[in-house]
Formats: structure tokens, sequence, C-alpha cells
């Protein structure tokens, strides 16, 4: 039978993948994602999707490997990973009360039929008016802030209450893994079995 390889190492996607009860493997990509140009969201997640699919593709002669990327957008900026607490408060201060967008490129690789299918999903995200104390118990509960794009987690925590509605893909934001597009991809890429 085919393997269905994450080319990631994050828990978030692992744990949210594993919703749709089918086996999987993960193998990170080692992608490095400096030298892609930071201009469009869309075209970043198209682009490092893509080549985190092809690198570890290569692996493999009977596999659907499917590589995911994804960015926030706000105020026409891409927004990185804060590199710091500091630089992680200010973003939070400023999507407060605000509306942002959340994109995952999705890239899908069938390494036996040599057929591939991609997509990119876009959440928009309003954010409720945020208190600098709020923002600060969040970031001394969390130590991990920096490993979010956004710098929020929007299940776990105080700052599960952070986020007012969303128009989009639920578990895109939750995970930047948009099962519900991934499992309308499976039938375009060969995958047969049903979810």
């Amino acid at each position: 039978m085919t393997k269905i390889i994450l080319a990631t190492t994050s828990p978030y996607r692992k744990e949210a993948f594993g919703c749709l009860g089918i086996d999987f493997e993960i193998e990170g990509s080692n992608v490095n994602e400096s030298q892609v140009e930071r201009n469009n969201p869309e075209e970043l997640v198209k682009t490092l999707s893509k080549l985190k699919a092809e690198a570890v593709a290569k692996n493999y002669s009977d596999a659907i490997v499917i590589g995911m990327d994804s960015v926030g957008y706000f105020n026409n900026q891409i927004l990185e990973k804060p590199k710091s607490k500091e630089e992680e408060f200010q973003r939070l201060q400023s999507l407060s009360g605000n509306n942002h967008q959340f994109y995952t490129g999705i890239y899908m690789i069938n390494t036996s039929l040599d057929k591939v299918v991609s997509k990119v999903v876009k959440t928009e995200v309003f954010m409720r008016k945020l208190s600098d104390k709020e923002i600060e118990k969040y970031l001394d509960e969390d130590p991990r802030f920096n490993t979010f794009a956004l710098g929020y987690d929007p299940l776990r925590h105080s700052s599960s209450s952070f986020v007012k509605r969303i128009e989009g893909s639920y578990y895109n934001l939750l995970g930047g893994i948009p099962l519900e597009t991934i499992v309308e991809m499976f039938p375009e890429i060969g995958y047969k079995k049903e979810v």
C-alpha cells in the first residue's frame, strides 16, 4: 500500500493529521526557507510547500508526500516567527482588535504515479481587543511563543479567547493543516482509501 508521508516535524500538524485515522509517517525536509522571496504570502507558501514535498519525495518510489507551509499576513506584511518576547508582544498588540489572514500551502506528490496536486488555503482571522495584561499573561505562561508565526495558539492557554471569529478553515488556523482540503485533494492525487 502507498505510504502517506508528511514532510514536516511539526507536532501540531502531526496531531491534527492523526484525526483522519489513517496511517502516516513524518519526515523533516530540511529546506532552507530563507532562499525564497517573501513578497506575496500565497506564492511564498506555494513555493515552500513544493520545496518541502520535493525534498522528501526523492527518498520514496511509492508514496504520497505532503508538503505544507503557513504564514500570517497583516497590513501588507508577511508575519515571520517572532525572534524575541518583545517582538511577540508587539505582534499581539498590533493584531489586537484587527483582522489578519493565515495562508497554508499544500503540495502533494504521488511518487508512483508521478503526479502532483497543489492548493493554497486562506483563513481570515478576527481578533478581539486584547489588554497588555492579557498578552503578558499569555507570554508568561507559554514559553513556546516563538514557535507560532502569529504569536498565539488559538486552542490552548489563555490565547484560546483571543480570536473572535474566523472565515475559512478551522484546522488551517489551529495547526496549519486544513484537513478538509487535504481530504478533497486525496482522490486527485490517487489516494483511494476512505477517510
